[in-house]
């Protein structure tokens, strides 16, 4: 499987880009806060971490790789619409192993499913801000703004590691 790289900006800058079970993932750091993590082909190659927060989100997805109820502790660069930003907030809430569903979060947010989608896919640090754990009504839904392929493969292996079927909280 080839993934493609989710959304960057043109020419980013990774500060690391740390191999995984899933994916390659592109961990971009900015002005002392987590700005992004990505999913790179794996021609991209890895790239030891180069700066310390960049070694400390490395050390953390780690620890997630060998606990998959560890709980993230970074400096997170939330730059989004401030819906964006009440969706992010509400899916880390999120424990691991439980799920949610659009329709859920909309109804608590007096919005729609699509937007809460729509927000889940612009989110700029996918596992730090779970939102593989947001499903559709009638199954899995999109991840990253993609329906199927790559993505939706990662979005399962994420929920398999954690051990949630479906689980709603």
């Amino acid at each position: 499987m080839n993934p493609v790289k989710r959304t960057s900006a043109p020419g980013a800058a990774y500060q690391a880009k740390l191999p995984t079970p899933f994916a390659l993932l592109g961990i971009r750091t900015e002005g002392g806060v987590l700005a992004e993590i990505t999913f790179l082909p794996e021609s991209a190659g890895a790239l030891s971490p180069r700066d310390r927060l960049a070694a400390r989100a490395c050390a953390q997805i780690d620890r997630y790789l060998e606990d998959s109820e560890f709980r993230f502790d970074l400096p997170i660069a939330f730059q989004g619409t401030a819906f964006q930003r009440r969706v992010w907030k509400r899916i880390s809430a999120i424990d691991a192993g439980l799920t949610r569903s659009y329709g859920e979060i909309a109804r608590e947010l007096g919005s729609s499913p699509r937007a809460v989608g729509q927000a889940c896919g612009a989110n700029p640090v996918p596992l730090v801000v779970p939102c593989h754990r947001v499903l559709a009504a009638g199954g899995l839904g999109g991840f990253a703004h993609h329906e199927r392929g790559f993505h939706l493969a990662v979005k399962r292996w994420l929920l398999a590691h954690e051990g949630s079927a479906g689980r709603q909280q």
